[in-house]
């Protein structure tokens, strides 16, 4: 049986249980399930500490797993991604007093406090800065305060939490974050069953940032029409009763949905219809 790991707490937990409910396994039904043997679709999933999967991964005691790009690197593991998963984004900063640096190059001999000290060791050997990481499990916006760092190496998202610690961000971002699949430097599946879940995976990641697109236009008009919904390959293009019209469907970016739409309107297709896809296997 194929072994996943998936986080079992903090912010990607819920979403990589949703995304892989989408994909057709089993999810938990109490928080307290550890372990959740799907038979039907041959696989174990193992709920572990984000923070853990990247070396049970690693070690190669699990195939495959679902963690933080961050969590991975910073924890120097042998395991390699293999997918981005599309959430649980977040970017990882230096942080300290207005005033305090302005650039990594001030952090030259000064204690920097983070949860991510492998991240910040290899982001300050790569500039060449000599300074002192101390390592923190939490709470390390307070850090500064309390007299611990002179600076902090943090996750930002709205940033308000470090700005009621007195603190603002400066320099470059560190590394930007999302949930990542991951499997050993040197994978051993042998089944094919990694690879099922990646084509699953991917298909769950392209229903969410496609819709499908059905539309009627005037034969003459199919061209024209076409250029603004091509697909993937090349859009379905079939005869309707009416033989001066065509039906049309094609998948479109659902980011951009509502501005196809009114194009395709102004071009002249009538009965626009949009529809969710809720997985797909390209």
């Amino acid at each position: 049986m194929l072994k996943i790991a998936v986080p079992n707490k903090g912010m990607l937990s819920e979403p990589a249980a949703q995304m892989l409910r989408e994909c057709g396994y089993r999810g938990r039904r109490d928080s307290k399930e550890l372990v959740i043997v799907d038979e039907e679709n041959d696989l174990e999933l193992y709920f572990l500490r984000p923070r853990d999967i990247a070396e049970y991964v690693g070690s190669g005691m699990l195939e495959v797993g679902i963690t933080g790009r961050d969590m991975l690197l910073d924890s120097g593991s042998p395991a390699e991604e293999v997918l981005a998963l599309g959430f649980g984004g977040s970017t990882f900063r230096y942080a300290g007093r207005p005033g305090s640096a302005q650039s990594i190059a001030d952090l030259e001999g000064r204690r920097v406090a983070t949860s991510f000290p492998g991240l910040v060791r290899a982001d300050l050997e790569r500039h060449g800065i000599h300074a002192e990481v101390v390592r923190l499990d939490g709470a390390v916006e307070t850090a500064v305060t309390l007299g611990v760092a002179d600076v902090i190496a943090d996750v930002v998202e709205t940033g308000a939490t470090l700005r009621n610690a007195g603190l603002q961000v400066f320099g470059e971002p560190i590394m930007k974050s999302e949930a990542v699949l991951i499997r050993p430097a040197q994978p051993r599946d042998e089944s094919g069953t990694v690879e099922v879940l990646l084509r699953r995976l991917q298909g769950v990641l392209t229903a969410r940032h496609y819709v499908l697109m059905d539309y009627d236009i005037r034969a003459e008009l199919v061209e024209r029409a076409c250029e603004l919904t091509p697909g993937l390959e090349s859009p379905t293009v079939s005869p309707l009763h009416d033989k001066d019209y065509r039906a049309v469907r094609a998948m479109v970016p659902r980011r951009i949905t509502n501005q196809v739409m009114d194009d395709l309107y102004t071009v002249g297709a009538r009965a626009i219809l949009v529809t969710e896809i809720s997985a797909c296997r390209l």
